[in-house]
């Protein structure tokens, strides 16, 4: 089975390559770096499985996602994430992902997830997705919006408005907004209250590694 890595990562690209070059049944037939560069790898390789980070420097992982299901409904795929959070999780589903896994997860469990991808396609997998469903059905604390979402995950990246919305292609005075908003709906006066509030609301999945700054 052949397969096309999306990650801006040189060094997480390698590690990959690595994995599935240790699986007899996979070939790694192409790498990119950015939207366009897959978009390119992909119709020229035309990957049975490829595996997508989700935040990608010229655009979402999501997004090129959607647009390689839309173009081959018997392509795999499986999507990368350092945010296990339930937005993206939901994110990835209505993508039409086949498997969504977080960065942390070992190797095996991405060539996995991928062997999973190339048979069924269509069959969506996720760790956690019956409780996420739960969730989402019965929703309970802060409700964000997508943006508001992202706007936390750059908050707790460490991230300063300006980077912010240069990051999500909007406007400083847009990106203020969400940040009000999000201080407001965490009962927050500032980043470190919004960021331990999330953590504590189960919205940011790697508290640990938040900078509150």
């Amino acid at each position: 089975m052949s397969v096309m890595l999306v990650d801006d990562h040189e060094l997480i690209r390698q590690g990959l390559r690595r994995a599935f070059e240790r699986d007899v049944d996979f070939t790694v037939v192409g790498e990119a770096a950015t939207v366009a560069e897959a978009n390119k790898v992909a119709e020229t390789t035309q990957p049975a499985v490829a595996v997508i980070d989700v935040r990608l420097p010229d655009g979402s992982g999501l997004e090129l996602a959607q647009k390689l299901r839309q173009a081959r409904a018997d392509i795999g795929l499986v999507i990368l994430t350092m945010y296990a959070g339930d937005d993206h999780l939901f994110g990835a589903l209505d993508a039409g992902a086949s498997a969504f896994v977080p960065k942390s997860s070992p190797s095996d469990e991405v060539v996995a997830a991928a062997r999973h991808a190339a048979a069924t396609p269509s069959a969506f997998i996720a760790d956690g997705l019956a409780e996420a469903m739960q969730r989402r059905l019965h929703p309970t604390g802060p409700q964000l919006t997508r943006r508001e979402r992202e706007v936390l995950d750059l908050l707790a990246d460490g991230l300063g408005v300006s980077s912010i919305a240069r990051k999500l292609y909007i406007s400083e005075s847009t990106t203020k907004t969400h940040v009000s908003k999000l201080y407001d709906k965490l009962n927050a006066s500032n980043r470190a209250q919004a960021i331990m509030a999330a953590v504590r609301a189960g919205l940011l999945s790697r508290g640990e590694d938040a900078q509150p700054g």
